[in-house]
Protein backbone atom coordinates (compact mmCIF):
# COMPACT_ATOMS: atom_id res chain seq x y z
CA UNK A 1 0.00 0.00 0.00
CA UNK A 2 2.53 2.30 1.05
CA UNK A 3 4.60 1.21 -2.33
CA UNK A 4 2.12 2.75 -4.71
CA UNK A 5 1.54 5.97 -3.06
CA UNK A 6 5.26 6.77 -3.23
CA UNK A 7 5.22 5.26 -7.04
CA UNK A 8 2.94 8.52 -7.59
CA UNK A 9 4.56 11.00 -5.70
CA UNK A 10 7.65 10.22 -7.06
CA UNK A 11 7.22 11.41 -10.69
CA UNK A 12 8.36 14.68 -12.04
CA UNK A 13 6.11 17.99 -11.29
CA UNK A 14 6.55 18.78 -15.17
CA UNK A 15 5.71 15.47 -16.61
CA UNK A 16 1.96 15.45 -17.91
CA UNK A 17 -0.71 13.12 -16.22
CA UNK A 18 -1.12 9.52 -18.11
CA UNK A 19 -4.06 8.83 -20.53
CA UNK A 20 -6.65 6.79 -19.67
CA UNK A 21 -6.26 3.60 -20.80
CA UNK A 22 -8.66 2.41 -24.16
CA UNK A 23 -11.58 0.16 -23.62
CA UNK A 24 -11.56 -2.95 -25.05
CA UNK A 25 -15.41 -2.90 -25.88
CA UNK A 26 -15.86 -2.85 -30.24
CA UNK A 27 -17.72 0.21 -31.37
CA UNK A 28 -21.13 -0.17 -33.06
CA UNK A 29 -20.74 -1.49 -36.66
CA UNK A 30 -23.35 0.69 -39.61
CA UNK A 31 -24.92 -3.25 -40.50
CA UNK A 32 -27.39 -0.62 -43.39
CA UNK A 33 -24.83 0.32 -45.60
CA UNK A 34 -22.70 -2.82 -45.64
CA UNK A 35 -26.47 -4.46 -47.01
CA UNK A 36 -26.72 -1.92 -49.59
CA UNK A 37 -23.32 -2.76 -51.22
CA UNK A 38 -23.47 -6.18 -51.07
CA UNK A 39 -26.63 -5.95 -52.87
CA UNK A 40 -25.41 -4.01 -55.90
CA UNK A 41 -22.63 -6.31 -56.04
CA UNK A 42 -24.83 -9.00 -56.47
CA UNK A 43 -27.22 -7.28 -59.15
CA UNK A 44 -24.27 -6.23 -60.85
CA UNK A 45 -22.79 -9.95 -61.23
CA UNK A 46 -26.58 -10.93 -61.95
CA UNK A 47 -26.40 -8.23 -65.05
CA UNK A 48 -23.02 -9.80 -66.69
CA UNK A 49 -24.23 -13.62 -66.46
CA UNK A 50 -27.68 -12.61 -68.32
CA UNK A 51 -25.62 -10.66 -70.92
CA UNK A 52 -22.93 -13.32 -71.35
CA UNK A 53 -26.20 -15.76 -71.68
CA UNK A 54 -27.99 -13.20 -74.71
CA UNK A 55 -24.51 -12.96 -76.60
CA UNK A 56 -24.03 -17.14 -76.42
CA UNK A 57 -27.74 -17.13 -77.43
CA UNK A 58 -26.86 -14.91 -80.42
CA UNK A 59 -23.53 -16.96 -81.65
CA UNK A 60 -25.61 -20.36 -81.46
CA UNK A 61 -28.57 -19.00 -83.63
CA UNK A 62 -25.59 -17.17 -85.82
CA UNK A 63 -24.00 -20.41 -86.40
CA UNK A 64 -27.28 -22.66 -87.31
CA UNK A 65 -27.77 -20.15 -89.95
CA UNK A 66 -24.46 -20.26 -91.76
CA UNK A 67 -22.31 -17.58 -92.14
CA UNK A 68 -23.47 -14.28 -93.10
CA UNK A 69 -22.46 -11.21 -95.46
CA UNK A 70 -20.48 -8.04 -94.88
CA UNK A 71 -21.87 -4.91 -96.11
CA UNK A 72 -20.09 -5.73 -99.13
CA UNK A 73 -20.48 -9.43 -99.70
CA UNK A 74 -18.70 -12.88 -98.65
CA UNK A 75 -14.95 -12.34 -98.57
CA UNK A 76 -12.26 -14.67 -100.37
CA UNK A 77 -12.70 -16.53 -103.51
CA UNK A 78 -16.13 -16.51 -104.95
CA UNK A 79 -17.48 -14.88 -102.61
CA UNK A 80 -19.06 -12.16 -104.86
CA UNK A 81 -17.68 -9.40 -102.38
CA UNK A 82 -17.74 -5.83 -104.20
CA UNK A 83 -14.52 -3.66 -103.51
CA UNK A 84 -16.71 -0.27 -105.04
CA UNK A 85 -20.38 0.56 -104.05
CA UNK A 86 -22.19 2.42 -106.63
CA UNK A 87 -24.28 5.16 -105.37
CA UNK A 88 -27.88 5.03 -106.15
CA UNK A 89 -29.70 6.89 -108.85
CA UNK A 90 -30.98 10.49 -108.05
CA UNK A 91 -33.15 12.39 -109.72
CA UNK A 92 -34.34 16.21 -109.11
CA UNK A 93 -37.76 18.02 -109.36
CA UNK A 94 -40.39 20.02 -107.72
CA UNK A 95 -42.21 18.75 -105.17
CA UNK A 96 -45.46 19.00 -107.52
CA UNK A 97 -43.75 16.62 -110.02
CA UNK A 98 -41.91 14.38 -107.21
CA UNK A 99 -44.54 13.79 -104.25
CA UNK A 100 -47.06 11.27 -106.51
CA UNK A 101 -43.72 8.87 -107.34
CA UNK A 102 -41.31 8.53 -104.67
CA UNK A 103 -42.21 9.84 -101.03
CA UNK A 104 -38.98 9.53 -99.19
CA UNK A 105 -37.74 13.09 -101.02
CA UNK A 106 -35.24 14.94 -99.69
CA UNK A 107 -34.99 19.04 -99.70
CA UNK A 108 -32.72 21.06 -101.59
CA UNK A 109 -29.20 22.34 -99.83
CA UNK A 110 -29.17 25.72 -102.35
CA UNK A 111 -31.82 28.64 -101.76
CA UNK A 112 -34.66 27.94 -104.08
CA UNK A 113 -36.15 31.29 -104.17
CA UNK A 114 -35.23 33.64 -107.62
CA UNK A 115 -34.41 33.17 -110.72
CA UNK A 116 -32.42 29.97 -111.32
CA UNK A 117 -29.02 30.41 -112.67
CA UNK A 118 -27.17 27.33 -112.57
CA UNK A 119 -26.10 24.15 -110.82
CA UNK A 120 -24.18 24.29 -107.43
CA UNK A 121 -20.48 22.89 -108.80
CA UNK A 122 -20.52 19.93 -105.45
CA UNK A 123 -23.74 18.52 -105.86
CA UNK A 124 -25.35 19.57 -108.45
CA UNK A 125 -28.54 20.94 -107.30
CA UNK A 126 -30.33 23.95 -108.83
CA UNK A 127 -29.52 27.24 -107.49
CA UNK A 128 -31.81 30.53 -107.43
CA UNK A 129 -30.26 33.70 -106.68
CA UNK A 130 -30.91 37.49 -107.75
CA UNK A 131 -31.23 40.38 -104.95
CA UNK A 132 -34.87 40.95 -105.36
CA UNK A 133 -35.95 38.18 -104.36
CA UNK A 134 -33.24 36.98 -101.70
CA UNK A 135 -34.28 40.33 -100.20
CA UNK A 136 -38.46 40.52 -100.68
CA UNK A 137 -39.66 36.62 -100.93
CA UNK A 138 -36.62 35.22 -99.06
CA UNK A 139 -35.39 37.33 -96.44
CA UNK A 140 -31.94 36.13 -97.04
CA UNK A 141 -30.31 39.80 -97.58
CA UNK A 142 -30.54 42.87 -95.93
CA UNK A 143 -29.79 45.05 -98.87
CA UNK A 144 -31.43 44.72 -103.05
CA UNK A 145 -28.35 45.05 -104.67
CA UNK A 146 -25.28 42.96 -105.70
CA UNK A 147 -21.67 43.42 -106.83
CA UNK A 148 -20.52 41.10 -109.29
CA UNK A 149 -16.28 40.91 -109.47
CA UNK A 150 -14.35 39.09 -112.21
CA UNK A 151 -11.51 39.09 -114.88
CA UNK A 152 -12.91 39.83 -118.44
CA UNK A 153 -14.35 37.48 -120.71
CA UNK A 154 -15.71 34.96 -117.82
CA UNK A 155 -19.07 35.83 -118.18
CA UNK A 156 -20.03 38.55 -115.55
CA UNK A 157 -22.32 39.93 -118.14
CA UNK A 158 -24.23 36.65 -119.11
CA UNK A 159 -24.89 36.00 -115.22
CA UNK A 160 -26.41 39.26 -115.01
CA UNK A 161 -28.44 38.63 -118.46
CA UNK A 162 -29.94 35.45 -117.24
CA UNK A 163 -31.04 37.63 -113.99
CA UNK A 164 -32.90 40.32 -116.44
CA UNK A 165 -34.66 37.59 -118.01
CA UNK A 166 -35.94 36.13 -115.24
CA UNK A 167 -36.48 39.19 -113.05
CA UNK A 168 -39.00 40.13 -116.34
CA UNK A 169 -40.70 37.05 -115.94
CA UNK A 170 -41.62 37.78 -112.66
CA UNK A 171 -42.87 41.24 -113.56
CA UNK A 172 -40.22 43.15 -113.00
CA UNK A 173 -39.22 45.93 -114.91
CA UNK A 174 -35.37 45.68 -116.22
CA UNK A 175 -33.63 48.89 -116.75
CA UNK A 176 -29.85 49.15 -118.53
CA UNK A 177 -28.53 52.30 -117.93
CA UNK A 178 -25.40 52.61 -120.50
CA UNK A 179 -24.59 49.31 -122.21
CA UNK A 180 -21.13 49.98 -123.10
CA UNK A 181 -20.41 46.79 -125.47
CA UNK A 182 -23.37 45.92 -125.88
CA UNK A 183 -24.58 43.14 -123.91
CA UNK A 184 -28.06 43.82 -123.48
CA UNK A 185 -29.50 45.14 -126.52
CA UNK A 186 -29.97 41.74 -128.59
CA UNK A 187 -32.18 40.66 -124.78
CA UNK A 188 -34.06 43.69 -124.39
CA UNK A 189 -35.28 43.73 -127.89
CA UNK A 190 -35.98 39.80 -127.69
CA UNK A 191 -38.21 40.77 -124.92
CA UNK A 192 -39.65 43.93 -126.69
CA UNK A 193 -38.10 46.71 -124.94
CA UNK A 194 -36.86 49.56 -125.44
CA UNK A 195 -33.74 50.66 -126.95
CA UNK A 196 -32.12 53.80 -127.30
CA UNK A 197 -29.14 54.44 -128.72
CA UNK A 198 -26.71 58.04 -128.16
CA UNK A 199 -23.48 58.97 -129.09
CA UNK A 200 -21.76 61.69 -131.63
CA UNK A 201 -24.58 61.18 -134.75
CA UNK A 202 -26.70 58.64 -133.16
CA UNK A 203 -28.67 60.34 -130.67
CA UNK A 204 -28.75 63.51 -127.43
CA UNK A 205 -29.60 63.64 -123.97
CA UNK A 206 -31.17 66.70 -122.58
CA UNK A 207 -29.97 66.90 -118.77
CA UNK A 208 -32.46 69.37 -118.08
CA UNK A 209 -35.31 67.64 -119.30
CA UNK A 210 -37.27 66.23 -116.73
CA UNK A 211 -38.43 63.39 -118.81
CA UNK A 212 -41.43 61.30 -116.92
CA UNK A 213 -41.27 63.56 -114.08
CA UNK A 214 -42.97 66.36 -116.01
CA UNK A 215 -45.46 63.93 -117.14
CA UNK A 216 -46.04 62.50 -113.53
CA UNK A 217 -45.94 66.05 -111.72
CA UNK A 218 -48.95 66.96 -114.09
CA UNK A 219 -51.33 64.32 -112.93
CA UNK A 220 -50.24 65.11 -109.53
CA UNK A 221 -51.30 67.76 -106.81
CA UNK A 222 -50.70 69.29 -103.28
CA UNK A 223 -47.53 68.25 -101.64
CA UNK A 224 -47.06 65.34 -104.17
CA UNK A 225 -46.37 67.60 -107.22
CA UNK A 226 -44.32 69.95 -104.90
CA UNK A 227 -42.05 66.79 -103.78
CA UNK A 228 -41.67 65.50 -107.15
CA UNK A 229 -40.97 68.80 -108.69
CA UNK A 230 -38.13 69.34 -106.20
CA UNK A 231 -36.53 66.33 -106.58
CA UNK A 232 -35.86 66.64 -110.09
CA UNK A 233 -34.97 70.47 -109.67
CA UNK A 234 -32.10 68.58 -107.08
CA UNK A 235 -31.59 65.85 -110.04
CA UNK A 236 -30.63 68.48 -112.66
CA UNK A 237 -28.62 70.65 -110.40
CA UNK A 238 -26.20 67.15 -109.53
CA UNK A 239 -26.42 66.41 -113.26
CA UNK A 240 -24.92 69.67 -114.38
CA UNK A 241 -22.54 69.65 -111.46
CA UNK A 242 -21.01 66.09 -112.33
CA UNK A 243 -21.25 67.18 -116.30
CA UNK A 244 -19.02 70.03 -114.92
CA UNK A 245 -16.84 67.56 -112.35
CA UNK A 246 -16.04 65.53 -115.24
CA UNK A 247 -15.14 68.09 -118.04
CA UNK A 248 -12.98 69.83 -115.36
CA UNK A 249 -11.66 67.00 -113.52
CA UNK A 250 -12.02 68.21 -109.93
CA UNK A 251 -15.42 69.08 -108.52
CA UNK A 252 -16.93 72.46 -108.80
CA UNK A 253 -16.87 75.43 -106.27
CA UNK A 254 -19.82 75.87 -103.70
CA UNK A 255 -20.16 79.70 -105.20
CA UNK A 256 -20.53 78.00 -108.85
CA UNK A 257 -23.10 75.49 -107.36
CA UNK A 258 -25.01 78.12 -105.60
CA UNK A 259 -25.11 80.38 -108.77
CA UNK A 260 -26.06 77.51 -110.97
CA UNK A 261 -28.63 76.26 -108.48
CA UNK A 262 -30.34 80.01 -108.91
CA UNK A 263 -29.59 80.06 -112.52
CA UNK A 264 -31.93 77.45 -112.84
CA UNK A 265 -34.95 78.15 -110.90
CA UNK A 266 -34.92 81.34 -112.78
CA UNK A 267 -34.70 78.89 -115.92
CA UNK A 268 -37.90 77.29 -114.34
CA UNK A 269 -39.81 80.46 -113.96
CA UNK A 270 -39.35 82.48 -117.54
CA UNK A 271 -38.61 79.12 -119.81
CA UNK A 272 -41.95 78.09 -121.64
CA UNK A 273 -41.17 74.51 -122.36
CA UNK A 274 -38.21 71.74 -121.74
CA UNK A 275 -35.41 73.94 -121.91
CA UNK A 276 -31.85 73.50 -122.73
CA UNK A 277 -28.21 73.65 -122.04
CA UNK A 278 -27.56 76.90 -124.01
CA UNK A 279 -31.09 79.03 -122.33
CA UNK A 280 -29.44 78.27 -118.98
CA UNK A 281 -26.08 79.79 -120.23
CA UNK A 282 -28.22 82.67 -121.37
CA UNK A 283 -29.88 83.23 -118.04
CA UNK A 284 -26.52 83.22 -116.52
CA UNK A 285 -24.57 85.67 -119.19
CA UNK A 286 -28.21 87.68 -118.71
CA UNK A 287 -27.10 88.30 -114.88
CA UNK A 288 -30.73 88.22 -113.69
CA UNK A 289 -31.48 89.31 -110.20
CA UNK A 290 -31.69 86.01 -108.78
CA UNK A 291 -27.94 85.17 -109.70
CA UNK A 292 -26.66 88.40 -108.84
CA UNK A 293 -27.78 87.99 -105.20
CA UNK A 294 -26.33 84.54 -104.49
CA UNK A 295 -22.69 86.04 -106.29
CA UNK A 296 -22.92 88.86 -103.48
CA UNK A 297 -21.86 91.37 -106.69
CA UNK A 298 -24.09 94.06 -105.03
CA UNK A 299 -24.55 95.90 -108.15
CA UNK A 300 -20.96 95.73 -109.41
CA UNK A 301 -20.80 94.40 -112.85
CA UNK A 302 -16.97 93.74 -112.47
CA UNK A 303 -17.64 91.14 -109.14
CA UNK A 304 -20.48 89.76 -111.11
CA UNK A 305 -18.12 88.56 -113.94
CA UNK A 306 -15.90 87.36 -111.97
CA UNK A 307 -17.68 85.17 -109.59
CA UNK A 308 -19.62 83.69 -113.02
CA UNK A 309 -17.08 83.61 -115.78
CA UNK A 310 -14.97 80.29 -114.70
CA UNK A 311 -18.85 78.88 -114.46
CA UNK A 312 -19.56 79.98 -117.66
CA UNK A 313 -16.62 79.24 -119.30
CA UNK A 314 -17.19 75.51 -118.25
CA UNK A 315 -20.77 75.17 -119.64
CA UNK A 316 -19.60 76.74 -122.58
CA UNK A 317 -17.11 74.16 -122.81
CA UNK A 318 -20.13 71.91 -122.79
CA UNK A 319 -21.29 72.87 -125.83
CA UNK A 320 -18.51 73.28 -128.10
CA UNK A 321 -16.27 70.54 -126.38
CA UNK A 322 -16.30 66.74 -126.90
CA UNK A 323 -19.50 66.61 -125.41
CA UNK A 324 -21.61 68.92 -127.09
CA UNK A 325 -22.94 66.97 -129.66
CA UNK A 326 -24.34 64.49 -126.66
CA UNK A 327 -25.95 67.31 -124.19
CA UNK A 328 -26.08 70.61 -125.98
CA UNK A 329 -29.82 69.21 -127.75
CA UNK A 330 -32.97 68.29 -127.23
CA UNK A 331 -33.59 64.45 -125.60
CA UNK A 332 -33.64 62.04 -129.28
CA UNK A 333 -35.64 59.45 -127.46
CA UNK A 334 -37.28 59.82 -123.81
CA UNK A 335 -37.39 56.57 -121.22
CA UNK A 336 -40.85 54.97 -121.84
CA UNK A 337 -41.93 52.69 -118.71
CA UNK A 338 -44.51 51.34 -121.07
CA UNK A 339 -41.62 49.03 -122.90
CA UNK A 340 -43.24 45.45 -121.77
CA UNK A 341 -38.95 43.84 -121.78
CA UNK A 342 -37.81 46.92 -120.42
CA UNK A 343 -35.64 49.49 -121.22
CA UNK A 344 -31.29 49.73 -122.51
CA UNK A 345 -29.47 52.74 -123.47
CA UNK A 346 -26.96 51.67 -126.12
CA UNK A 347 -24.00 53.55 -125.88
CA UNK A 348 -21.45 51.06 -127.38
CA UNK A 349 -21.16 53.79 -130.13
CA UNK A 350 -19.06 55.91 -128.29
CA UNK A 351 -15.03 54.71 -128.39
CA UNK A 352 -13.52 53.81 -125.26
CA UNK A 353 -10.45 55.78 -125.73
CA UNK A 354 -13.22 59.06 -125.17
CA UNK A 355 -13.52 58.06 -121.40
CA UNK A 356 -14.51 61.60 -120.50
CA UNK A 357 -17.62 61.06 -122.96
CA UNK A 358 -18.30 57.77 -121.95
CA UNK A 359 -17.72 58.63 -118.25
CA UNK A 360 -20.86 61.49 -118.64
CA UNK A 361 -22.81 59.79 -120.54
CA UNK A 362 -23.37 56.85 -117.87
CA UNK A 363 -23.92 59.41 -115.34
CA UNK A 364 -26.66 61.56 -117.55
CA UNK A 365 -28.14 57.84 -118.36
CA UNK A 366 -28.48 56.66 -114.51
CA UNK A 367 -29.65 60.41 -113.31
CA UNK A 368 -32.30 59.81 -116.27
CA UNK A 369 -33.37 56.13 -115.32
CA UNK A 370 -33.40 57.01 -111.67
CA UNK A 371 -35.94 59.89 -112.33
CA UNK A 372 -38.16 57.75 -114.48
CA UNK A 373 -38.33 55.72 -111.53
CA UNK A 374 -39.11 58.04 -108.84
CA UNK A 375 -41.79 59.74 -111.00
CA UNK A 376 -43.62 55.85 -111.60
CA UNK A 377 -43.67 55.61 -107.73
CA UNK A 378 -45.38 59.07 -107.49
CA UNK A 379 -47.95 58.08 -109.40
CA UNK A 380 -48.14 54.85 -107.43
CA UNK A 381 -48.17 56.40 -104.03
CA UNK A 382 -51.35 58.63 -104.78
CA UNK A 383 -53.15 55.52 -106.36
CA UNK A 384 -52.53 56.56 -109.93
CA UNK A 385 -50.37 53.67 -111.62
CA UNK A 386 -49.59 50.30 -110.44
CA UNK A 387 -46.66 49.89 -107.70
CA UNK A 388 -43.44 48.30 -110.02
CA UNK A 389 -40.35 46.83 -108.72
CA UNK A 390 -36.92 47.68 -111.25
CA UNK A 391 -34.09 46.11 -111.62
CA UNK A 392 -31.05 48.45 -112.51
CA UNK A 393 -27.56 47.06 -114.44
CA UNK A 394 -24.88 49.39 -113.49
CA UNK A 395 -21.91 48.11 -115.75
CA UNK A 396 -18.31 49.12 -116.14
CA UNK A 397 -18.38 50.84 -113.02
CA UNK A 398 -14.92 51.62 -112.89
CA UNK A 399 -15.32 54.07 -115.83
CA UNK A 400 -17.39 56.78 -114.09
CA UNK A 401 -15.19 56.35 -110.63
CA UNK A 402 -11.78 57.81 -112.61
CA UNK A 403 -13.81 59.71 -114.69
CA UNK A 404 -12.86 62.93 -112.02
CA UNK A 405 -12.37 63.59 -108.58
CA UNK A 406 -15.83 63.85 -107.00
CA UNK A 407 -18.24 61.19 -109.16
CA UNK A 408 -17.75 58.86 -105.94
CA UNK A 409 -20.34 61.08 -104.47
CA UNK A 410 -22.48 61.33 -107.23
CA UNK A 411 -22.50 57.48 -107.73
CA UNK A 412 -23.12 57.43 -104.24
CA UNK A 413 -25.85 59.22 -104.06
CA UNK A 414 -27.42 57.66 -107.04
CA UNK A 415 -27.04 53.93 -105.57
CA UNK A 416 -27.35 54.46 -101.75
CA UNK A 417 -31.08 54.57 -101.21
CA UNK A 418 -31.69 51.55 -103.42
CA UNK A 419 -34.49 49.81 -100.61
CA UNK A 420 -36.33 53.02 -100.37
CA UNK A 421 -37.28 53.66 -104.33
CA UNK A 422 -38.14 49.80 -104.48
CA UNK A 423 -35.46 48.87 -106.82
CA UNK A 424 -32.69 46.15 -107.09
CA UNK A 425 -29.60 47.02 -108.72
CA UNK A 426 -26.36 44.91 -109.86
CA UNK A 427 -23.25 46.52 -110.23
CA UNK A 428 -20.75 45.32 -112.44
CA UNK A 429 -16.62 45.88 -112.51
CA UNK A 430 -13.49 44.06 -112.66
CA UNK A 431 -12.06 44.04 -109.74
CA UNK A 432 -11.56 45.11 -106.06
CA UNK A 433 -8.82 47.80 -106.79
CA UNK A 434 -10.90 49.17 -109.20
CA UNK A 435 -12.71 50.88 -106.66
CA UNK A 436 -9.41 51.53 -104.50
CA UNK A 437 -6.92 53.13 -107.54
CA UNK A 438 -8.61 56.52 -106.50
CA UNK A 439 -6.09 59.73 -106.07
CA UNK A 440 -8.70 60.78 -102.90
CA UNK A 441 -8.41 58.38 -100.07
CA UNK A 442 -11.62 59.42 -98.92
CA UNK A 443 -13.22 58.73 -102.47
CA UNK A 444 -11.89 54.98 -101.75
CA UNK A 445 -13.41 55.14 -98.93
CA UNK A 446 -16.87 55.71 -100.68
CA UNK A 447 -16.00 53.39 -103.41
CA UNK A 448 -15.35 50.63 -100.70
CA UNK A 449 -18.74 51.10 -99.06
CA UNK A 450 -20.28 50.34 -102.20
CA UNK A 451 -18.86 46.70 -102.09
CA UNK A 452 -19.81 46.64 -98.07
CA UNK A 453 -23.47 47.96 -98.66
CA UNK A 454 -24.04 45.74 -101.85
CA UNK A 455 -26.41 42.65 -100.46
CA UNK A 456 -24.20 39.95 -101.95
CA UNK A 457 -21.20 39.63 -103.55
CA UNK A 458 -20.69 36.96 -106.60
CA UNK A 459 -16.82 36.65 -107.32
CA UNK A 460 -15.79 35.02 -110.57
CA UNK A 461 -11.95 34.39 -111.20
CA UNK A 462 -9.81 37.25 -109.45
CA UNK A 463 -6.15 36.74 -109.22
CA UNK A 464 -4.46 36.30 -105.95
CA UNK A 465 -4.03 39.87 -105.09
CA UNK A 466 -7.60 40.47 -105.17
CA UNK A 467 -8.04 38.31 -102.10
CA UNK A 468 -6.81 41.07 -99.76
CA UNK A 469 -9.27 43.59 -100.29
CA UNK A 470 -11.83 41.05 -100.96
CA UNK A 471 -11.40 39.46 -96.95
CA UNK A 472 -12.48 43.19 -95.92
CA UNK A 473 -15.53 43.21 -97.29
CA UNK A 474 -16.64 39.62 -97.32
CA UNK A 475 -14.92 36.79 -95.15
CA UNK A 476 -13.27 33.89 -96.90
CA UNK A 477 -12.28 30.81 -96.28
CA UNK A 478 -8.87 29.39 -97.65
CA UNK A 479 -10.95 26.77 -99.74
CA UNK A 480 -13.25 29.63 -101.63
CA UNK A 481 -9.88 32.24 -101.94
CA UNK A 482 -7.96 28.89 -103.73
CA UNK A 483 -11.30 28.10 -105.95
CA UNK A 484 -11.45 31.95 -107.27
CA UNK A 485 -7.75 32.12 -108.20
CA UNK A 486 -8.01 29.00 -110.05
CA UNK A 487 -10.80 29.95 -111.97
CA UNK A 488 -8.70 32.95 -113.29
CA UNK A 489 -6.11 30.82 -114.58
CA UNK A 490 -5.80 31.57 -118.55
CA UNK A 491 -7.06 28.62 -121.00
CA UNK A 492 -4.75 26.04 -122.42
CA UNK A 493 -3.94 25.20 -126.01
CA UNK A 494 -6.13 23.29 -128.12
CA UNK A 495 -4.10 21.25 -130.35
CA UNK A 496 -7.64 20.22 -132.19
CA UNK A 497 -9.00 23.04 -132.79
CA UNK A 498 -5.60 25.30 -133.13
CA UNK A 499 -6.68 28.06 -130.64
CA UNK A 500 -6.95 28.63 -127.14
CA UNK A 501 -9.24 26.39 -124.95
CA UNK A 502 -12.45 27.77 -122.96
CA UNK A 503 -11.15 29.47 -119.55
CA UNK A 504 -11.42 26.88 -116.64
CA UNK A 505 -13.44 29.67 -115.00
CA UNK A 506 -15.89 30.67 -117.75
CA UNK A 507 -19.62 30.31 -116.22
CA UNK A 508 -18.29 29.89 -112.79
CA UNK A 509 -19.38 31.93 -109.53
CA UNK A 510 -19.41 32.02 -106.20
CA UNK A 511 -22.02 33.77 -103.83
CA UNK A 512 -21.11 35.05 -100.95
CA UNK A 513 -23.35 37.21 -98.47
CA UNK A 514 -21.56 38.05 -95.03
CA UNK A 515 -19.53 35.51 -93.72
CA UNK A 516 -21.77 32.75 -94.60
CA UNK A 517 -20.27 30.05 -96.52
CA UNK A 518 -20.16 30.54 -99.98
CA UNK A 519 -22.31 28.32 -103.10
CA UNK A 520 -20.25 27.90 -105.96
CA UNK A 521 -21.96 27.32 -109.33
CA UNK A 522 -21.88 27.36 -113.03
CA UNK A 523 -24.41 29.09 -115.11
CA UNK A 524 -26.08 27.16 -117.62
CA UNK A 525 -27.73 28.21 -120.95
CA UNK A 526 -30.66 27.14 -122.60
CA UNK A 527 -30.94 27.00 -126.71
CA UNK A 528 -33.35 29.82 -126.49
CA UNK A 529 -30.33 31.89 -124.85
CA UNK A 530 -27.49 31.49 -126.49
CA UNK A 531 -28.18 33.88 -129.26
CA UNK A 532 -29.07 36.41 -127.24
CA UNK A 533 -25.87 36.06 -125.20
CA UNK A 534 -22.89 36.02 -127.89
CA UNK A 535 -20.37 38.83 -126.98
CA UNK A 536 -18.04 38.35 -130.01
CA UNK A 537 -20.24 38.83 -132.66
CA UNK A 538 -17.57 41.30 -134.25
CA UNK A 539 -15.25 38.72 -134.53
CA UNK A 540 -17.36 35.82 -135.92
CA UNK A 541 -18.85 38.34 -138.27
CA UNK A 542 -15.32 39.62 -139.74
CA UNK A 543 -14.32 39.28 -143.07
CA UNK A 544 -10.50 38.24 -141.43
CA UNK A 545 -11.96 34.74 -140.42
CA UNK A 546 -10.70 31.95 -141.65
CA UNK A 547 -13.14 30.03 -143.20
CA UNK A 548 -12.78 26.51 -144.36
CA UNK A 549 -12.19 26.26 -148.26
CA UNK A 550 -11.93 22.43 -148.12
CA UNK A 551 -14.96 20.88 -149.69
CA UNK A 552 -17.09 18.36 -147.85
CA UNK A 553 -16.76 14.86 -147.88
CA UNK A 554 -19.50 13.26 -149.53
CA UNK A 555 -20.87 10.17 -147.71
CA UNK A 556 -20.09 6.99 -149.34
CA UNK A 557 -23.59 5.75 -150.92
Amino acid sequence: MSEKTSSTDDRAPDEPEAAPPRSLKRQPVDRSARARRKAAQQAAQRAREERKAELAARRAENREGGPRPGPRGFAGRGGGRSSYVEAPPEWRGTTVQVCGLWPFGAGSGTPMIGVPVGRELGGGAALCCDPISWFQRAGLIHNPSCLVLGKPGLGKSSLIRRMVLGLTGFGVFPMVLGDLKPDYVDLISAMNGQIIKLGRGLGSLNVLDPGETAAAAARLSGRARDKLAADAHGRRLNMVSALMTVLRGSPIADTERTALNAALRVLDERHHGVPTLPDLIQVIDQGAEQVRAVTLARGSEDRYRAAVDPLHATLLGLLDGPMGETFARPTTTPIRLDAPGGVCIDISGIDDADAELQAAVLLACWSDGFGAVEAAHALADEGLGPQRHFFVVLDELWRVLRAGRGLVDRVDALTRLNRQRGLGQAMITHTMADLLALPDPADQMKAKGFAERAGMVICGGLPMSEMGPLNEVVRMSAAEQNMIVDWSTPPSWDPNLNRDGEPPGRGKFLVKVGGRPGIPFHVDFTPAERDVNDTNKRWLNSSTRVISTVPPVEPAS
